[in-house]
């Protein structure tokens, strides 16, 4: 039997594990590259609210939160302080649920 016919098991993932696997600690944000300028200023606070919304979503899918039911505005709101994020407002654990809905 060839060696590359034999691969060793990978390690368990959120979708695998028995249990929710903890998020990664600390957490590093990605390198702020500057926004382009000469837009209106609504399309800069929709950007950036689409970013913070994506941020939590990860970081509540990655926590073992997979269903939008799962995920009041007190878990959202948790979740920012624990990845070091500012609370979200209601418009924004509205949209971290609406990411979460949209699936595959």
């Amino acid at each position: 039997m060839p060696a590359a016919a034999v691969k060793p098991k990978p390690l368990p993932t959120q979708s695998t594990a028995k249990r929710p696997v903890l998020l990664d600690l600390p957490y590093a944000p990605v390198h702020k590259r500057p926004l382009p300028p000469g837009r209106p200023r609504q399309w800069y606070i929709a950007h950036n609210r689409r970013l913070k919304a994506m941020r939590l979503a990860i970081a509540l899918l990655d926590s073992g939160v997979h269903r939008p039911e799962q995920a009041g505005n007190e878990a959202i709101r948790t979740t920012a302080q624990l990845i070091g994020v500012h609370p979200p407002s209601d418009t924004t654990c509205h949209m971290v649920r609406a990411l979460m809905r949209y699936t595959r």
